[in-house]
């Protein structure tokens, strides 16, 4: 019988690689012993291609005639790391950005004294650990074991941490203690301890991108941020879970949980680091996104969120779920704190070949926020039609079946109104707040495009990251098993044609040049986190900051579940809300710059969870890991 991929390859030979076809003629020749007229008729007509019957003999004989092609590709088992032969840049035409690197202007030093304990210390920005350490006022040994302590006590109450980097991090904070003393000290970074997304490699230690089947997987290398924030002084004392092969909050551990309320989930894919810089036990985390994953969690988890530009911060010893969009950037409790992180991490690593090498970040925390041009996306504060009272049925319904199913649809509707009006106040508020600051907000629209179709092309690339695990059937292994869950995107994105991939990839281009006209006028756009912006600027590789913007009160309308865990257990009383800036390419220290004037005339960031005490001799659900000699 011929191999699949053997298969393909004739039929693109026939010039119809690029169509549906090729996947469902060959689903449908399984078990037999040739390909024949029926298949390809059938296979033809979902395809939505018509194919006379003089082609047909000529397919017949090369496609039942045909020499490996395909397979041979798929039997050099390529590891997750090798990148396609082809790279995206955002940049588009008269997109300006720093070419020089200055010196890095923090703000003022904070008038912070030693806590009469240290993990009174546990929700202090980084910008105020790292004063403390700089002037030995605490040790590094100190906040690492505060912090290991935490990770332990809650971790059984919150499952963000997938291995300990316990012994790593002793070692490492005693060096950094003693080049304090010695006067070497490295910036702002050094000393203060950190949580990584388990998508970063760490040599020694497990590196499980928190999915079934790859528990145990090590891989030897260090990631290039892992390298970079060694090299800045930072202590990892975990890495934290992620979604299965980053998605949701569902790891092979179990769910992790938001710190404000711990019956939800945390959100995702960034669970962890957003979960654990929310409750205090690590005072920065490095998270991912693609499509939402910092901006989700660190709106769930109050935190403040960095999606940095794309081609900014090198993605080297990372998983590759889409090469075109993802990104890496910081998890903390405030702006300035992100900026602080990002100069660590950002800049070429002659690895990454999507980094762009002339970009420099220029961290200066007394830039004049009040000369930068405003914007914000107007429409997208007012009521969306899907929130608005939907109209009358024009036709009765046919059964009593049907009419319960209208029923419940118009009271799940009727419950997103609800809790979208509640929460529309915050964004007014934020509007108004900034008005009252002084920033003149002009208001904007983003340009009009197909963007959703386009992100099909993160569905193909997800699917050749994970390509074996399709093939093997270990996709059978990862956690989530649902319509929208990885095993299914993964073989949905099979039937993805080659053509439709390119044409997306044209019609993005299209849409860059387009917002990319729209930010030449403005150094700032604010936007509410998950309107459409969320999925146009991680196509167009737009950075974004999601900003904590206060609590639900106690009128907030309840989730619509209140079950342990479940996925509509979100919201309600007592949760954060946030607020998303976003900025220009490789604009981020103007971004980080106004969103720092705004936490320091809201204090949102200053909020933090009151988590309920739990026993230190409780069992834990993590794996203190020994590390693995390395040669």
């Amino acid at each position: 019988m011929l191999q699949r991929r053997e298969f393909m390859k004739v039929l693109s030979a026939a010039g119809l690689g690029g169509t549906l076809l090729p996947g469902v003629l060959w689903a449908q020749s399984q078990g037999k012993t040739s390909i024949s007229k029926e298949m390809i008729d059938n296979a033809a007509r979902i395809a939505g291609v018509a194919i006379p019957d003089e082609y047909k003999e000529m397919m017949l004989e090369n496609l039942n005639d045909s020499e490996k092609g395909y397979d041979q590709i798929f039997q050099l088992h390529m590891a997750n790391s090798v990148e396609p032969a082809l790279l995206f840049a955002p940049l588009t035409s008269g997109v300006q950005f720093e070419t020089q690197k200055l010196p890095m202007r923090m703000s003022a030093a904070p008038a912070i004294a030693a806590a009469k304990k240290t993990e009174e210390l546990a929700f202090a920005t980084v910008r105020e650990l790292a004063e403390l350490v700089r002037t030995r006022k605490v040790s590094s040994s100190s906040l690492t074991e505060m912090y290991l302590e935490r990770l332990k006590r809650y971790d059984a109450q919150l499952k963000f941490v997938v291995t300990l980097t316990e012994q790593r991090a002793i070692a490492q904070a005693r060096e950094a203690d003693r080049e304090i003393a010695a006067g070497k000290y490295r910036g702002p970074l050094h000393g203060l301890p950190w949580g990584a997304k388990d998508l970063l490699a760490v040599k020694g230690y497990p590196t499980t991108w928190g999915a079934g089947g790859f528990e145990k997987q090590v891989i030897d290398e260090d990631a290039t941020v892992v390298q970079r924030l060694d090299q800045a002084g930072a202590i990892l004392v975990a890495k934290l879970t992620l979604g299965a092969l980053a998605n949701g909050d569902h790891w092979f551990g179990g769910i992790t949980r938001n710190p404000w309320n711990p019956k939800q989930g945390s959100s995702g894919s960034s669970a962890g680091p957003a979960s654990a810089t929310a409750a205090g036990c690590v005072a920065f985390s490095i998270g991912s996104e693609t499509l939402g994953s910092i901006s989700s969690p660190a709106t769930r988890c109050g935190c403040t969120g960095l999606r940095p530009t794309f081609g900014f911060v090198p993605r080297t010893g990372a998983m590759a779920l889409s090469w075109s969009m993802d990104k890496l950037g910081p998890i903390c409790r405030s702006a300035e704190d992100c900026a602080l992180v990002l100069d660590a991490i950002c800049g070429p690593d002659g690895k990454d070949r999507t980094v762009e090498r002339r970009a420099k970040f220029n961290w200066n925390a007394e830039l004049d926020w009040r000369k930068l041009r405003v914007g914000f996306l107007k429409k997208d504060f007012e009521p969306s039609p899907e929130t608005q009272q939907p109209e009358a049925e024009e036709k009765p319904a046919a059964t009593p079946e049907e009419q319960k199913k209208r029923e419940e649809a118009k009271q799940r509707h009727d419950a997103r109104r609800v809790r979208a009006a509640y929460d529309r106040k915050f964004n007014d508020m934020a509007l108004e707040k900034l008005s009252a600051m002084g920033v003149k907000l002009v208001p904007v629209e983003m340009p009009k495009f197909p963007y959703d179709p386009v992100v099909k092309m993160l569905e193909a690339e997800a699917a050749a990251a994970f390509d074996e695990l399709t093939h093997t059937g270990r996709d059978k292994l990862l956690t989530e098993q649902g319509n929208d869950d990885w095993p299914n995107v993964f073989r949905c994105a099979r039937f993805f044609p080659a053509v439709e991939y390119i044409q997306a990839s044209r019609a993005r281009r299209l849409a860059m040049d387009a917002v990319g006209k729209l930010f030449a006028d403005f150094d700032v756009i604010v936007a509410p986190t998950f309107s459409q912006q969320l999925v146009i600027t991680n196509l167009t590789g737009h950075p974004a900051l999601i900003l904590p913007n206060g609590l639900r009160g106690a009128d907030a309308p309840p989730p619509a579940s209140l079950a342990d865990g479940n996925d509509d257990n979100v919201l309600g009383p007592g949760t954060p809300v946030s607020l998303t800036f976003l900025g220009n390419l490789y604009g981020e220290a103007k971004l980080l710059s106004l969103a720092r004037a705004y936490q320091e005339a809201t204090g949102f960031h200053k909020l933090y969870p009151k988590l309920a005490p739990t026993s230190r001799t409780t069992e834990l659900s993590f794996t203190a890991f020994r590390p693995q000699r390395t040669a």
